[in-house]
């Protein structure tokens, strides 16, 4: 892709329906992908979790905390601004660039140097040159930030979802080899450094695009306190998400910080595979602030569809969670298996309580969000540190109560500018939390009731009674989900969604640019369509049919 090319334009691949089918096709490639990243990010697991130590994981584990946390400064906040916004000319992005990869390079350095603090703090010498190896990936991942931000507000999804995997398999790869050569955890430093180094050289290449030198812009401080805010928001939500893994490591060392950060991996892994698609949500939801009971109908469509996916997860990994672990990790990981059962029943509510994060962006209130997190924060501290004496499990605990105590009161908050109430958010997502409820209750008594199956012996009995739970439960889930709505419409409704995800029907050509964009006297475009990107939240907003109630017009605030 070659932005700015021509009027300063994007290339948009279709308008009317033909839009609505590909942007919803992108999503389905972008969903398709992190799957796919999944995939490789497990085959390497199940290599590395054989050669290296437990302590190994908890070394870079230590150190990655607060690396990828700087990477992210840079990494959130400027792409959502980008977009977010209607126009954005070449010297804007230009000068967006150049501000984060300053912002980069000067974390880069800042980090390196304390090393040694890290070594003292924990007790470990090893800590010192891993931090210094990791610092890299810290400027490595600012370089792309604006390139990848470009092709995504081009539409080009399947472009970065490619990217994305090679960049992934060439990391995974990297420390495979290097583990089996024994290396040790310089294998899984040397895999953080190569997977933000793949990703900036494929964006580069694929969006070919040289930002000019920074200049002075109209807009650009007004786009720069949005990714403020924005990034302000993630800085402290990237706190209190790391909070237990300094809590963990700090009270009982690296060897249990390994255990409980591999159940952590497999408890956050849905919400990864679910929001890759959060750019081309917040794009979408945001071309409709002007019509807010459209928005509201949007918006609780797509959170049906991700409650019946959610809750579905959330009940079969509690079920599974100990074999699966088992059988990725082998019979010495079985604290992690442990660990993730109490991290399950948090699965389902943590992916509903991310959609509070798409209101925000999309209405153009970050400043709000960074608000909420102040009080997300507080209260998830507060948790870990009650929880704290009863060990990983503990912390585990508060993960999932702190979810359950704030999905309620953030969508109150979060919904106030577009007057969506709670009411039609339980209603919405309740229904599918009876049913997984049901199901994984009778199908725990179905298991149990089998006493040969569990006592099966090794990982071949693992994998019998996860695929015996996994498909029992998934009857018992679709069945509820049939009897608490009174029909199947919801099940009809999503898999009109999937079928027109994977749809191979070929597409008709693109528009030109100007029959898309309308040219400004500033060089600048202004979209000329009201749903430059869309998802799976587009099509499923048939979802919930109790939805659609229409509702007058409010200002955004």
């Amino acid at each position: 892709m070659r932005p700015f090319e021509r009027g300063e334009a994007f290339p948009v691949p279709a308008s009317g329906n033909q839009l609505r089918r590909v942007s919803i096709r992108g999503a389905g490639v972008t969903i398709l992908a992190q799957s796919g990243m999944f995939l490789v990010q497990l085959a390497g697991t199940l290599v590395l979790a054989r050669v290296l130590l437990p302590s190994d994981f908890g070394l870079v584990a230590v150190v990655t905390t607060f690396s990828i946390f700087l990477a992210s400064i840079g990494q959130i906040g400027f792409p959502e601004a980008i977009l977010q916004r209607d126009s954005i000319s070449h010297q804007l992005a230009s000068n967006l660039f150049w501000i984060n990869l300053g912002i980069a390079s000067i974390l880069t350095l800042a980090f390196a140097s304390t090393g040694s603090l890290l070594a003292k703090i924990y007790g470990d010498a090893r800590l010192a040159p891993i931090a210094v190896g990791a610092s890299l990936s810290i400027l490595l991942t600012g370089a792309s930030v604006a390139h990848l931000a470009l092709l995504n507000r081009g539409m080009r999804f399947s472009a970065v979802s490619a990217n994305n995997i090679i960049s992934r398999a060439a990391s995974v790869v990297l420390s495979v080899l290097l583990a089996r050569a024994g290396w040790g955890y310089w294998a899984l430093v040397a895999g953080v450094v190569a997977q933000p180094l793949a990703t900036t050289l494929g964006a580069w290449f694929l969006c070919r695009w040289i930002p000019s030198l920074p200049r002075q812009a109209e807009g650009t401080a007004s786009l720069f306190r949005f990714a403020l805010n924005v990034n302000g928001r993630w800085n402290l939500s990237y706190c209190t998400r790391n909070l237990d893994n300094v809590l963990v490591g700090w009270r009982f060392g690296p060897g249990p910080l390994g255990f409980y950060k591999k159940a952590y991996d497999l408890f956050a892994l849905p919400a990864n595979q679910f929001f890759s698609a959060f750019p081309v949500a917040v794009s979408t939801l945001s071309r409709l602030t002007r019509d807010p009971a459209q928005y509201r109908r949007y918006l609780l469509g797509g959170l049906s569809a991700v409650a019946l996916v959610g809750m579905g997860i959330g009940g079969v990994l509690t079920l599974v969670g100990r074999d699966l672990v088992r059988i990725i990790l082998g019979p010495g990981w079985a604290s992690s298996g442990w660990i993730f059962t109490f991290f399950g029943p948090g699965i389902g509510v943590m992916l509903i309580y991310g959609v509070t994060g798409l209101i925000h962006l999309s209405i153009g209130t970050p400043h709000r969000w960074l608000r909420w997190t102040i009080i997300e924060f507080v209260v998830t501290a507060l948790l870990f540190l009650v929880a704290l004496p009863w060990g990983p499990v503990g912390i585990a605990t508060a993960w999932t109560a702190s979810f359950w105590i704030l999905v309620i009161p953030a969508f109150r908050y979060a919904g106030r500018p577009i007057q969506l109430e709670v009411a039609p958010v339980i209603r919405t997502t309740g229904n599918y939390l009876l049913a997984s409820v049901l199901a994984g209750c009778a199908c725990a008594l179905i298991i149990r009731g089998i006493p040969s199956l569990s006592a099966l012996p090794h990982w071949t009995g693992a994998l019998a009674r996860m695929m015996t739970t996994s498909i029992i439960f998934t009857a018992l889930y679709l069945g509820a989900i049939v009897m608490v709505h009174g029909g199947r419409a919801p099940l009809r409704q999503f898999a009109g969604v999937l079928r027109e995800m994977v749809s191979t029907k070929k597409l008709s050509p693109p528009p030109t640019d100007e029959a898309v964009y309308g040219k400004q006297a500033n060089g600048t475009v202004s979209l000329a369509t009201s749903g430059v990107a869309s998802t799976s939240w587009t099509a499923a907003v048939k979802m919930d049919n109790r939805a659609q109630e229409p509702a007058p017009p409010v200002g955004m605030s």
